[in-house]
């Protein structure tokens, strides 16, 4: 007879992935939704314009609903139950730490908007009535926000949790299932709005927003991954090492239409070492075959010659 308790099981899963909880991610995301929030509700919802997915949404409906909604509301409301749902499928850590960083969000935005004196109710504090720079500079804050979050384990938008679950469902990619989103809400707000000129703002605020997420996850400094294929990868390697303090892999290959084997070295240089890097590649073996592809992140220990 089995006396497991299928729920038992899961309850005792559900634990243990909280125990990969950290407190570092805990303050970081903490960070992410004070930062967020400064930048919707400083630099958006003050000149109407509007942010993307959940956020967006919310600041709409805040704009078309009694006061006593408000968009901390809106954004508790409409964000917790999407991350809920896709608990099974994103993982309890995930969840939590989205959870959380919703929860600080909508904390910090309501007291800019209601305790703070601070007025946002009419224009920017810092940028007036500037469309253009409330734009820039709410997408630009906003993703750096949504980019911490990310980077620290967890979501600020529900949205692309849904993306995550149906975009497979619907045969198209995640940032397909997010674009049409996010392009849907501004079609609706120009209705609802009845003018034109705030949502095509707002698709610069979303475009500033995306271009910044990219810089916090993968990082500013981004690095050249190379691929040298090579009759002479001890040379190729050892030059490489020499050149640039840090150590190469070398990845056993056979051509495709030779069948003659081959030698992949494998190496990471940043942008102004590419020039020296090719010279040093050539001057060793004119034959070789090099690629150099973006890497979006670098995490590495101790170089070894």
């Amino acid at each position: 007879m089995n006396n497991t308790d299928p729920c038992g099981g899961e309850k005792s899963s559900f634990r243990h992935s909280l125990k990969a909880l950290r407190p570092k991610n805990f303050f970081f995301l903490f960070c992410a939704g004070c930062v967020n929030a400064f930048g919707v509700t400083v630099f958006l919802a003050p000149v109407n314009l509007y942010d993307s997915g959940i956020s967006g949404t919310s600041i709409l409906l805040s704009q078309v609903t009694p006061e006593s909604l408000s968009l901390p509301v809106f954004l508790l409301l409409l964000n917790a139950p999407l991350f809920l749902f896709g608990l099974k499928k994103q993982g309890a850590v995930f969840t939590v730490y989205s959870l959380f960083a919703v929860a600080v969000y909508s904390a910090v935005s309501w007291l800019i908007t209601d305790v703070l004196p601070v007025d946002v109710s009419v224009a920017s504090p810092l940028a007036g009535q500037d469309l253009l720079l409330c734009a820039l500079f709410g997408g630009v804050i906003s993703g750096v926000g949504s980019g911490l979050t990310i980077r620290y384990g967890g979501a600020i938008d529900g949205i692309e949790v849904m993306a995550v679950i149906f975009a497979r469902r619907l045969n198209v990619t995640v940032g397909t299932f997010v674009m049409t989103y996010n392009v849907l809400l501004y079609v609706v707000c120009g209705f609802v709005m009845q003018s034109w000129i705030l949502p095509l703002y707002s698709i610069v605020t979303y475009a500033a927003g995306l271009k910044t997420i990219d810089f916090i996850v993968e990082g500013f400094d981004r690095s050249k991954e190379v691929m040298i294929v090579t009759d002479k990868p001890q040379e190729v390697s050892r030059a490489l090492t020499e050149a640039f303090a840090c150590g190469t892999t070398k990845i056993a290959a056979v051509g495709g239409y030779s069948n003659a084997e081959k030698t992949i070295v494998y190496f990471v240089v940043n942008r102004f070492q590419i020039s020296k890097m090719r010279d040093l590649v050539l001057e060793i073996d004119p034959n070789a075959f090099v690629t150099i592809s973006d890497v979006a992140d670098v995490v590495k220990g101790k170089c070894k010659k």
